[in-house]
């Protein structure tokens, strides 16, 4: 430019005059500037003619042009439009001089062509859109701001995907500098864009690009406080839809940044909850929130989950929302429904963890916490709880123990500072005992039955299974956790449904459970009375046997009963003589009141229905005949009046539906006249009467007519001629059970009881090692020998003796064998006198009881 420009030749006359260079430039408004060099004004009568001058001044001028394009900005042609770039031109030429008009929609046509036939200057219009858009956001011209916006989204949506990554920086850098901007306008503009941009997809991505500042943004803007509420409500819309168009880019593509770590979980899952919350306005961005929430845990992988739930739980502490618990019973219930089912196992272990790490946080908090896990237990029976079964049950059943362990002390730290009451205690219990039930609904039968199994291994007894409370609990303690595990067990075994009772209730459950009817609290008997009526209620009859009468209708209840199976079969000719002995003891127990009877009836209504068949019912009936016994014998002098009655009015109500269920119509009638003869004459042994809420009962000794018993003889001949009637000879043998070991042992309520039993052992044994001074003779052994019976009693006797062989159930006779006769009790003794040695003198001074020392084994 130092020089004088060449010289043109001399172009043909008849074109147009060539312009003079020092007139101002069109749409410029200025004069062009000097540059060090003087022009050479062409005459006015050379005429320069565009349109049919040579190719070679043309390719002069073009060439220049394209120098002009690619150097600084210091030139000539900086300062000229005529002589800017194409795109430049291109570019400014899609705004039009008032800004309400909108942009150029024919320029825009052309930049976009232009653009799409020379895809190598993308990078180029991009800069040159993004430079404008920032100088006219300086100038506040925010109406230039959203037509530059709105013409990067249209190359954006325009470019093809393989040149799309030469815009995406030059878009980025313009929303960022939106985003940090004060006005709402501007952040909802660069939303919309970002969104438009999240929802292309890409064929190379850029491994590059990041959204950190995207995430972290957008994450402010969900916690907006501004002033204005409808311009907050705008701020976190805008951050949640950033935020679900964050996600949409980066989840399902690997090469992206990983949106799933905890650094970006941790900022996105609070800015989420904190509006998920917000339903105080109408126009609060809850509805969009919670479908973002939902979005990003449907794309949650396995391996994302638990990167997404420790958020959630770190919000709910943080903020005490676990006190409130119908918005974290929320959060919850939108992520199990969001989740792939086959995942759901994981967020039960995380709230498993965190409620054993907030095992020293306040009742409130661990019961916020138990009810979420109820809940998700509920939408979890779709999936499965997999794997951790037993882990579930166990830590639910450590959290009663420190329940009980909190409302015996007062306090729920160690440290002894921080107060629990009774009340928020018992809730605790509750919804633990509750969230067992739900867990274990979920679960199919065979599985319901090693969470019974492994429950009933948990039940503290004195003597048989260890204690599971904290050693200064003590007997209240212990007996609260049977208390609590027992309701636990009665949830679990809520519409049990089992074809096959024998596996599913083997003997290792059903004696540890059945010796529990003898223990001497009546909460404890009646929750296990409810507990084997559930287990053995299989078609959901006992709703519809609540009300004990002598008035029940089969057909009017509706009764569903079903022949025994096999397998039934066999499990009553093993169980059934355990089954029959402890109910037989549960109605000797004087502290049952009104619920026990009822219970006691309605279990027997219930094995009536399940398992009755020949063998079970004649069964039944001997056992109503030794109750009616019971009742009115009086060596039972701990029977009160009000125990008595009961048992008359169960057996009544209960023979009144076993003739409706099986037997002939004979022992129908006979039932209905005893009936009506208790109605006349003792109305008190009848259920409406003694169950009801004032009952009347006799003052002294309970006295019945004959008329109004039951009476053997009578039942035997009703049931002769019939099916049964091979059987009722085993209603000639009376029913009496036998009290076994272990239910002596289960009678143990505390440590005394059991001092008092070794105690009463001593004194046994002291008396038997008393001096005997007794002589054997001829005579002795001989009068021991001898019996004194006629031939008749013999007689009689053997018949008895063999018919009881014969029809009695195997438990019966084992009983009766081992039981010593006189005969053998008489040889013992005398065996005794000639085994013992005789007195010393010195026995009177022997060692003292409390002198011994005994060896480590006989130590107890």
């Amino acid at each position: 430019m130092s020089g004088s420009l060449p010289r043109f030749p001399s172009l043909p006359r008849g074109g147009v005059s060539l312009p003079r260079m020092g007139m101002s430039l069109p749409r410029m408004g200025v004069s062009l500037p000097r540059v060090g060099v003087s022009l050479p004004r062409l005459p006015s009568s050379i005429v320069v003619a565009w349109t049919t001058a040579s190719s070679a001044p043309r390719r002069l001028f073009q060439d220049c042009f394209s120098v002009c394009d690619h150097q600084g900005g210091a030139g000539v042609c900086s300062c000229c439009w005529a002589l800017r770039p194409r795109y430049k031109r291109l570019v400014d030429n899609i705004f039009p001089e008032n800004p309400e008009d909108g942009l150029v929609k024919a320029n825009m046509e052309k930049l976009t062509f232009f653009a799409l036939s020379a895809p190598e200057k993308l990078d180029r219009i991009a800069a040159y859109l993004s430079e404008r858009l920032t100088r006219e956001l300086h100038r506040h011209r925010y109406g230039y701001v959203e037509m530059a916006m709105e013409a990067l989204e249209q190359l954006l949506s325009a470019c093809h995907c393989q040149s799309i990554n030469l815009l995406v920086e030059s878009f980025l850098s313009t929303l960022r500098l939106l985003l940090e901007s004060e006005r709402v306008q501007l952040h909802e503009l660069a939303t919309n864009a970002f969104v438009k941009f999240a929802n292309i997809e890409e064929d190379t991505p850029s491994y590059h690009r990041s959204y950190d500042f995207f995430v972290s943004r957008f994450s402010q803007m969900c916690h907006s406080q501004n002033p204005d509420p409808d311009s907050q409500n705008r701020m976190r819309v805008s951050g949640i839809r950033g935020l679900q168009g964050v996600v949409r880019k980066t989840v399902d593509n690997e090469l992206h940044v990983n949106i799933w770590e905890p650094r970006h979980m941790e900022q996105i899952i609070p800015a989420l909850l904190v509006n998920l919350s917000d339903t105080s306005d109408s126009g609060a961005p809850c509805e969009q929130t919670e479908v973002c929430f939902r979005e990003l845990l449907g794309r949650a992988a396995y391996g994302h989950i638990t990167n997404t739930v420790r958020p959630v739980l770190m919000h709910l502490d943080r903020h005490s929302l676990w006190e409130g618990p119908s918005f974290a019973v929320r959060c919850f219930s939108i992520i199990m429904y969001s989740i792939q089912s086959q995942h759901s196992h994981l967020v039960v272990q995380q709230l498993l963890g965190h409620l054993d790490a907030n095992s020293r946080s306040p009742a409130s908090v661990r019961a916020g916490i138990v009810e979420v896990l109820s809940e998700a237990a509920v939408i979890e029976a779709t999936g499965s709880i997999g794997p951790t079964v037993l882990e579930v049950f166990n830590t639910l059943l450590r959290q009663l123990r420190h329940s009980v362990d909190y409302q015996l002390t007062g306090y729920y730290d160690n440290a002894a500072k921080r107060r629990t009451s009774c009340a928020e205690e018992r809730r605790l219990q509750d919804a633990v005992i509750r969230t067992i039930g739900s867990f274990a609904n979920t679960l199919p039968v065979y599985q319901r039955s090693e969470v019974m199994l492994f429950i009933m291994g948990k039940i503290p007894v004195p003597g048989i299974y260890p204690a599971l409370g904290s050693p200064t609990a003590g007997f209240e303690g212990s007996r609260m956790i049977q208390v609590m595990l027992l309701k636990s067990l009665l949830q679990v075994s809520w519409r049990y449904e089992s074809s096959n009772l024998l596996a599913a209730l083997p003997g290792s459950f059903l004696e540890p459970l059945l010796s529990f009817t003898l223990m001497e609290d009546p909460e404890i008997r009646l929750l296990v009375l409810k507990i084997l009526t559930q287990l053995l209620d299989r078609r959901h009859n006992v709703e519809k046997l609540q009300h004990v009468s002598v008035d029940l209708d089969v057909s009017d209840l509706q009764l569903k009963q079903e022949l025994s199976s096999r397998q039934d079969v066999l499990f009553m000719r093993k169980n059934a003589p355990s089954l029959f002995r402890h109910i037989y003891l549960a109605f000797k127990e004087e502290s049952s009141g009104r619920d026990h009877y009822r219970a006691l009836f309605v279990l027997l209504a219930v094995v009536l229905l399940e398992l009755a068949n020949d063998e079970a019912v004649v069964e039944l009936l001997r056992l109503m005949l030794a109750l009616q016994e019971l009742a009115v014998s009086n060596q039972e002098e701990e029977l009160s009046v009000f125990n008595r009655c009961g048992i008359h009015a169960v057996c009544a109500a209960f023979m009144s539906l076993l003739c409706q269920l099986g037997p002939t119509p004979a022992l129908r009638t006979y039932v209905s006249q005893v009936v009506e003869s208790r109605q006349r004459k003792a109305p008190f042994l009848l259920p409406d009467l003694v169950f009801s809420d004032s009952p009347s009962l006799p003052w002294g000794q309970l006295e019945a007519e004959p008329c109004c018993l039951f009476v053997q003889s009578d039942v035997c001949e009703a049931l002769t001629g019939s099916s049964y009637g091979a059987l009722s000879e085993r209603l000639g043998s009376p029913y009496t059970p036998q009290l076994t070991d272990e239910d002596r042992l289960s009678r143990r309520k505390s440590v005394g009881d059991v001092i008092s039993v070794q105690i009463h052992l001593d004194s046994e044994s002291r008396a038997a090692q008393t001096p005997q001074t007794q002589h054997i003779t001829f005579q002795s052994l001989k009068s021991t020998i001898e019996d004194g019976g006629d031939a008749e009693d013999e007689q009689r006797r053997r018949r008895q003796v063999t018919q009881r062989f014969q029809t009695a159930p195997f438990e019966e006779i084992a009983a009766l064998c081992g039981a010593k006769s006189l005969l053998q009790s008489g040889l013992q003794q005398i065996f005794d006198l000639m085994i013992r040695a005789p007195p010393s003198p010195s026995a009177a001074k022997s060692t003292p009881l409390y002198e011994m020392h005994f060896p480590d084994l006989c130590v107890y």
